[in-house]
């Protein structure tokens, strides 16, 4: 294990957790990884479901100072009353060790042992039973003792990233081993999954109770009634199929209608909606040229206005390719279940023949590129630049590591980021590369638009290797664009010498200068210069030709949200752009057969 390595990743997943459990969303649970240089962090924090935001980050920093104190090992678990904090070399997020585990119990005892046990018992057993069943897997509940004008508080937690079955098991293991601690008056059962509490004094209000009692039933008894439900539903699930079946008979008679089909890997997926050719002819004029907006790789694009008044982007491409034809639609399934505030939302697609039409929210401020260089130029403030470059990478972080498939984008760049009425950015034409012919699929320097080789990570331009950090060097070259005004393919004059903006980054930052990288047009009271650089470096960090010391995008995003938060210093890149040149003009095919349930690629 290389330590620097390690405790810098350490660092940044403890800042990332920090940064979580302090959003005001009620959830109190976060869980970070940081992988650099081959050095991986996994961390966990939880703290009650009573707790506070504020009182849950003190505690955490509290469990941070202490575990720093514990030394310098590859992982440390601390546990609290209120919170508990984890971090490993490995993946431990399905741990629930229910056979071991940490009893403390108080040192004072009931005086009336006998119905004090019974009524710990009872509470402890209801929650043990009910809080798998809820859905943040916390529950807190108290139970009064008349004779002894006493209240007992208790709750039960396990880890959110936990099965409901684990849960379960995890929580009856605590549930026995709360047993030697009756009948003090205070009890604790942790595990790396779960964690149990009672006492009779208050550690919780009477207001911050769980409504226990709808989920304690029987699981024998919803047995016995499942069986029978079971037996009733199945007759009249019968009667069902076979008046369907006789109906839907009748109706091929009529009509000759058809079953749809749908595929396994999309059917549980809601699919884009369908427009009629005619609705789209009518929404753009017949695809006039006034309302024509752009054009490109991907075919033309035109704004139009549907029946209900709605503004949309409408793309024109033609599926050329027998491969496109088969798999569009679930293609198109995967991409219309992206819902992310900083990625453009496809409505719905049209096919007609070789032609396929996709229907997008528009974005009337159109793209960054037109902003920063084109018919929109303007002098972007500091503060919207940065907007720009944070929420691009929390689109491509939701994309990467958030979506329930892994997308890669493929082809980031300043014109397919788009920017809404505020200038938030939304990533435009992921997931499209799959759907063009084979001849746009391949990257050569005599193509124009789409897979700009000045975008495109080398590896991936020389050797055609894809990963989710080719977005992240496209990334990078975004942001060195935004920050300094200029296009990735400006010549820049330097002491005689030609360079790319990139060359030229690289040459400010090892001599110390990367601040004067800064757009000109920017006031420099807008800005703090540390801050400028730090960003910069950021981008060198993720065109670094060494893939695995690019930062995942999450952890770029840790990056641009926490000043705290150190960054590892870049190393320039070995490869030469007269290398990739001579590669690309050899038209290196960028498509693969490759396909993986967890893995979708933009294009693959």
């Amino acid at each position: 294990m290389n330590a620097r390595y390690f405790f810098n990743n350490l660092n940044t997943t403890l800042s990332s957790l920090r940064q979580q459990l302090s959003e005001e969303n009620g959830v109190h649970y976060a869980v970070a990884r940081t992988l650099l240089n081959g050095e991986s962090v996994w961390g966990l924090a939880s703290c009650r479901g009573y707790v506070s935001t504020a009182n849950c980050v003190a505690c955490f920093d509290y469990a941070v100072a202490q575990l720093r104190v514990c030394g310098r090992g590859n992982g440390a678990h601390a546990f609290y009353n209120d919170c508990d904090v984890r971090y490993e070399n490995n993946n431990f997020y399905a741990d629930a060790n229910i056979r071991a585990g940490i009893v403390i119990c108080g040192n004072t005892t009931s005086p009336q042992q006998t119905q004090f046990r019974k009524s710990v018992e009872g509470l402890i057993s209801d929650l043990r039973t009910a809080t798998p069943r809820t859905s943040d897997f916390y529950a807190a509940s108290t139970r009064e003792i008349p004779d002894l004008s006493t209240t007992i508080y208790g709750i039960a937690q396990c880890n959110l990233n936990l099965s409901q079955s684990v849960c379960k098991d995890c929580l009856k293991s605590r549930y026995s081993s709360l047993d030697d601690c009756l009948p003090n008056t205070n009890g604790r059962a942790i595990d790396n999954g779960c964690f149990m509490r009672y006492s009779s004094t208050p550690f919780f209000g009477l207001n911050q109770t769980t409504n226990i009692t709808p989920l304690l039933w029987d699981d024998n008894s919803n047995k016995k009634k499942s069986i029978i439900g079971g037996v009733v539903g199945g007759v009249c699930f019968l009667l069902l199929v076979i008046a369907f079946f006789l109906w839907r008979v009748r109706s091929k008679k009529s009509n000759g209608s058809q079953q749809d089909k749908s595929t396994g890997s999309t059917e549980l997926l809601q699919g884009p909606a369908r427009y009629s050719y005619n609705d789209l002819k009518v929404a753009t004029e017949n695809f006039s040229d006034e309302y024509k907006i752009g054009g490109g790789v991907f075919g033309e694009v035109y704004k139009g206005t549907l029946k209900d008044g709605e503004t949309v982007a409408i793309k024109k491409t033609v599926m050329a390719t027998n491969r496109a034809k088969i798999h569009f639609e679930d293609e198109l399934n995967i991409i219309s279940n992206v819902h992310h505030r900083h990625l453009i939302r496809l409505l719905g697609y049209c096919s007609k023949g070789p032609l396929l039409f996709l229907v997008h929210e528009f974005m009337d401020n159109g793209s960054l590129d037109q902003f920063l260089y084109g018919d929109k130029s303007r002098n972007l403030s500091w503060r919207q630049r940065f907007d720009i470059i944070f929420g691009t990478a929390r689109g491509l972080a939701y994309l990467h590591e958030q979506y329930h498939v892994t997308i890669i984008h493929r082809d980031i760049k300043t014109s397919n980021i788009l920017l809404d009425d505020e200038l938030q950015p939304k990533i435009a034409d992921f997931g499209l590369i799959r759907l063009l012919p084979e001849d746009k699929t391949h990257l050569s320097t005599k193509l124009a638009g789409s897979l700009d080789s000045g975008y495109v990570a080398p590896e991936y331009a020389i050797h055609g290797q894809l990963s989710e950090k080719v977005d992240t060097y496209s990334f990078g070259i975004v942001v060195l664009e935004i920050i300094s005004g200029k296009r990735c393919h400006d010549v820049i004059d330097h002491k005689s010498v030609n360079q790319s903006l990139l060359d030229h980054a690289w040459n400010l930052y090892e001599s110390g200068t990367h601040v004067n990288l800064v757009d000109d047009k920017l006031d420099a009271s807008e800005y703090v210069a540390e801050d400028a650089m730090k960003i910069i470096e950021i981008a060198l960090m993720c065109t670094q030709s060494q893939v695995s010391a690019r930062p995942a995008m999450s952890e770029v995003v840790t990056l641009l949200s926490d000043k705290s938060v150190d960054e590892i210093p870049p190393v320039r890149s070995t490869f030469h752009e007269d290398d990739i040149k001579i590669q690309v003009d050899n038209s290196i095919s960028l498509s693969s057969n490759a396909t993986a349930s967890s893995v979708y690629v933009s294009g693959r």
